[in-house]
């Protein structure tokens, strides 16, 4: 019992470290006020940057909101025993191992899912919209909403299936192999996400300027590689924000490019964009990340291999039916108080690699080019010009703008 309170206590500590931290973010953000760095004088007036305080008050408000009800959905469900009472249903239902494991995240995962739609709503009509960021209507929300449900109900049922009958077929060393499984069926969905899940709710197309797509053959040539899939997606059905990304694997690699961006960029700072896009590439950014991230796998699944014997994890909730489903909730629920400095690393490794990519695309397009781009995006996505140094090194997988193009004018 006196473990139960330890956890919540530093459940507690570790959810109120991140509301204060967004807080010191906020704060420093009003701070500067209307005073841009100086890597933006001259390239954004007053109106935008009052416009941005705006924008970042009304999200952290919202996160503040949503965060609320997460962490009381979180007590309520842990420490008030509702896991207990949910447990001991799906454990009095009979069903075989496997179904029982099954239904019993498929449930949650619906449960969460109905939890999140208000906030969703929220964010999308009031927030995007007041901001003209938002162009949804109802109905495709509506529609991704019940893709989503579908894709991940189907993805459940497979891990779930898998995992669970791995753990049945051997249950000393079931941590390994649903570790081996979860490997395989994650370089599987990369190769299948942008042929059969991505179109299910956008539509993608080759570039169709011919003069850029020259350039872009151009470039690709002098970084020594063959680009043979730039698209371009119909990223403003949903919304005016501006990005573009690299994605895929093997023969599935691809640089995505928001509609939104063609529209607002000329070629010289699009091929910077994709000049950036092509350093993630030459540096193998994506295969680096994975190995971290299924060291990080490893480590934990064979922790959980472990600790799931016992009965020690549910006695500590007073549950009674000692499940490895229940057992798995209390663990991650753990694994979640622990994890910040996780998120930070993993976080400072995904800047360092952006500074990399940043380096590519001076080499290959110049920096003035890269420089008009990213002063172009941050007007456009109304980004936080201004972040506390602490927000930065937990949360931000990029280096602030202002600092990226700091870097950009020493590589000159």
């Amino acid at each position: 019992m006196e473990m139960k309170f330890l956890i919540l206590g530093l459940y507690i500590i570790k959810e109120g470290f991140e509301y204060l931290v967004r807080c010191l973010n906020f704060r420093h953000l009003k701070k500067a006020g209307t005073q841009a760095p100086p890597e933006f004088r001259g390239r954004v007036d007053e109106d935008l940057i009052a416009k941005t305080v705006e924008y970042e008050a009304e999200k952290t408000r919202f996160s503040f909101l949503s965060g609320a009800a997460d962490n009381a959905a979180a007590i309520v469900f842990i420490w008030g025993g509702v896991l207990g009472v949910y447990n001991s249903w799906i454990a009095g239902l009979d069903l075989p191992f496997a179904v029982s494991g099954w239904l019993f995240f498929l449930l949650l995962f619906y449960a969460g899912e109905l939890l999140d739609a208000p906030f969703s709503l929220y964010h999308t009509f009031r927030i995007e919209n007041r901001y003209g960021f938002n162009t949804m209507t109802p109905g495709l929300w509506v529609s991704d909403l019940v893709k989503s449900l579908l894709i991940n109900s189907v993805v459940i049922s497979l891990l779930a299936f898998a995992g669970f009958g791995l753990v049945r077929w051997s249950p000393l060393h079931w941590w390994f192999w649903v570790w081996g499984f979860l490997f395989a069926f994650g370089i599987f969905m990369m190769y299948i996400s942008p042929y059969v899940i991505e179109p299910l709710f956008n539509k993608f197309a080759p570039v169709e300027d011919e003069i850029l797509r020259e350039k872009i053959a151009r470039m690709a040539e002098r970084a020594g590689i063959k680009v043979s899939r730039v698209l371009k997606v119909d990223a403003s059905r949903r919304s005016r924000h501006t990005n573009a990304y690299f994605t895929g694997i093997g023969k599935t690699k691809r640089i995505v490019l928001y509609d939104t961006l063609l529209q607002g960029m000329d070629h010289d700072e699009i091929l910077s964009v994709l000049a950036h896009e092509i350093g993630h590439w030459k540096k193998r950014h994506l295969l680096k990340m994975m190995a971290v991230f299924e060291a990080a796998s490893f480590a934990g699944l064979w922790a959980a291999g472990r600790l799931v014997r016992g009965d020690a994890l549910t006695r500590m909730f007073g549950i009674d039916a000692g499940t490895i489903a229940a057992k798995l909730v209390v663990l991650g629920l753990i694994a979640g108080v622990v994890s910040l400095p996780l998120k930070a690393a993993a976080n400072y490794l995904s800047r360092r690699h952006e500074r990399q990519a940043d380096a590519e695309s001076f080499r290959l397009a110049g920096g003035r080019p890269m420089i008009s781009a990213l002063v172009k995006l941050s007007r456009e996505n109304l980004s936080n010009l201004n972040p506390h140094p602490l927000y930065v090194s937990i949360y931000y997988s990029h280096p602030p703008v202002a600092e990226r193009i700091r870097d950009i004018e020493a590589m000159k």
